[in-house]
């Protein structure tokens, strides 16, 4: 550890749920769910209104939707996150050199090389809560909690004690007594099974986990993590903050002679792109946490849908899991030329057990697919997404309320406005279109 509290950890509350709430009035206060709507989707985020009814990420929609009928179950909008994200990772970057990025709503700061007096409690306390409300006026009102201490590994662990909006600064030479009497699940990497396996042998606590040697840690979880958890029970975490994280990813991808027209091709391709990712981040020694899928339609419309999960994997089944989710979200009746996954927030540790059963990945049969065939005909109907962004020539902005049986409903609101009114088109309407935010201004003298 440090001898200072000089590493910070900031993690953006419910990030997509709390941006499609910021975006929509109408969903203020209520419970919202971000994430694959289908049979087979994945829940991304959870608004804390619908965590309330036992809702959580990496759930099936299935599950969420018998735990909560009433949320407001949206497919995302990228474009609103990666600005929202933006903007954030920009001032944290104005605060230090030095800015790890995990994913679109969490980042370190080493505050060692922040302009800063000194990095006593008082004034790492003080810039913690001014970098809270920076955060939210940068972001239009998303709010941040934000943990600091001697490293990484406590700083994560601090950030989670008052979600959400809160603050915690561990002061030096405190962090055993605080981290001690936590549940060893509260270490990275500890998930359900290896839980389970260090309940058999009496263990709970952090502090009983601490009193094992490491050699019969590592006959009970394997080595690589027992030396892990024997380091990080004691509180020992070196790592630095590594400021290159965000540009790092693995993915597949390949273009197609002929579009893709079968469904069930199409989910063969990408199980197999998922296993192909996940076995380069395993001899990488990478993790990650947010699964993307991309998808070039036949009209070279190009889709990226992604899913984070609540801790990294390098698991296929994982991988291949919510690929395959991202992927059923999608109108691709009228012809694939490109299909793609890849991770990204990478991370040095796993979450080994998130999904321990291997069956989704295998119900898809890993032989190469046949040659496709040339695509048939292409769809009549625009595929209307909930929660995305529309505009009608004559009633302005709004956002897809649902669709189906040839009628598109909308509900008219922005972030500025108050809640709206709701009305029904039909979804080849020529007044209703999608809405994408203007292009970013280039620099002066470019």
């Amino acid at each position: 550890m440090r001898a200072q509290a000089s590493v910070l950890h900031l993690d953006l509350d419910a990030f997509f749920a709390a941006v499609e709430q910021r975006d929509k009035p109408s969903l203020r206060g209520k419970p919202v769910i971000v994430g694959g709507v289908g049979g087979r989707g994945v829940v991304s985020t959870a608004s804390y209104e619908a965590r309330v009814y036992g809702v959580r990420s990496a759930m099936s929609t299935r599950e969420a939707r018998a735990r909560c009928p009433q949320a407001a179950f949206l497919s995302g909008r990228f474009e609103a996150y990666r600005a929202a994200s933006t903007a954030v990772m920009t001032l944290l970057r104005s605060c230090s050199p030095l800015v790890e990025p995990l994913s679109l709503d969490e980042a370190f700061v080493d505050l060692e090389r922040a302009d800063l007096p000194d990095l006593e409690v008082p004034t790492v306390t003080a810039f913690a809560e001014d970098l809270r409300a920076r955060v939210q006026d940068v972001t239009d009102g998303l709010t941040a909690s934000v943990g600091v201490a001697s490293s990484k590994f406590l700083a994560k662990i601090a950030s989670e004690l008052r979600k959400p909006d809160g603050l915690t600064v561990i002061t030096p030479g405190t962090e055993i007594a605080l981290l001690h009497p936590m549940r060893v699940s509260v270490i990275p990497g500890v998930g359900p099974a290896t839980v389970e396996r260090l309940r058999r042998i009496g263990v709970h606590t952090v502090a009983e986990l601490a009193a094992i040697g490491q050699e019969e840690l590592v006959s009970i979880v394997g080595k690589a993590q027992g030396a892990s958890l024997h380091q990080l029970a004691r509180a020992e975490d070196s790592r630095s903050v590594v400021p290159d994280r965000e540009t790092k990813s693995v993915s597949v991808e390949s273009t197609y002679e002929h579009d893709l027209t079968d469904r069930r091709q199409m989910e063969s391709i990408v199980v197999r792109q998922a296993g192909e990712v996940a076995r380069r981040m395993r001899s990488s020694g990478l993790s990650g946490r947010t699964v993307s899928l991309k998808v070039r339609l036949y009209d070279f419309t190009t889709l990226s849908r992604s899913s984070t999960l609540p801790a990294p994997t390098e698991e296929t089944a994982t991988i291949a899991r919510l690929a395959r989710s991202l992927l059923a979200d999608l109108d691709t009746s009228g012809g694939v030329r490109l299909l793609g996954v890849g991770v990204s927030g990478l991370a040095d540790w796993v979450q080994e057990d998130l999904f321990a059963d291997d069956s989704e990945a295998a119900e898809i049969d890993p032989e190469p697919a046949p040659e496709p065939e040339e695509s048939g005909s292409r769809p009549s109907e625009v595929h209307w997404s909930p929660g995305m962004d529309v505009v009608h020539t004559t009633d302005g902005r709004g956002w897809v309320w649902g669709s189906g049986k040839g009628v598109v409903t909308v509900r008219f609101e922005t972030a500025d406005t108050p809640p709206g009114p709701v009305r029904s088109f039909r979804v080849d309407d020529p007044d209703l279109t999608r809405w994408r935010p203007p292009a970013p201004e280039p620099p002066e003298g470019q």
